[in-house]
């Protein structure tokens, strides 16, 4: 894929996603590089921001399944992966 063909998807995907996240267009500029690099995002913010709504809008816009773990203080990285990590 050429550098113009990049740009198309890239902004294909990003209006996709902009028709249901509104207001957070730098959120969604961030997901979409992370995504694209293979990297990994974490989203912190207060409740009600549209985390969870970016998430599940960029994986309608791919065609990924989307699934959700709440994260509490408490919770440990083998109660995530099944596997102990020290």
């Amino acid at each position: 894929m050429d550098a113009q063909g990049f740009r198309d998807c890239f902004e294909r995907i990003k209006a996709g996603m902009a028709r249901v996240v509104v207001g957070q267009e730098d959120l969604v500029e961030g997901v979409l590089v992370g995504a694209l690099a293979r990297g990994h995002v974490l989203v912190e913010g207060a409740p009600g921001l549209g985390k969870t709504l970016v998430a599940r809008a960029l994986a309608c816009v791919s065609g990924c399944s989307f699934k959700r773990i709440q994260f509490t203080p408490d919770l440990m990285p083998s109660d995530v992966t099944g596997t102990q990590v020290i």
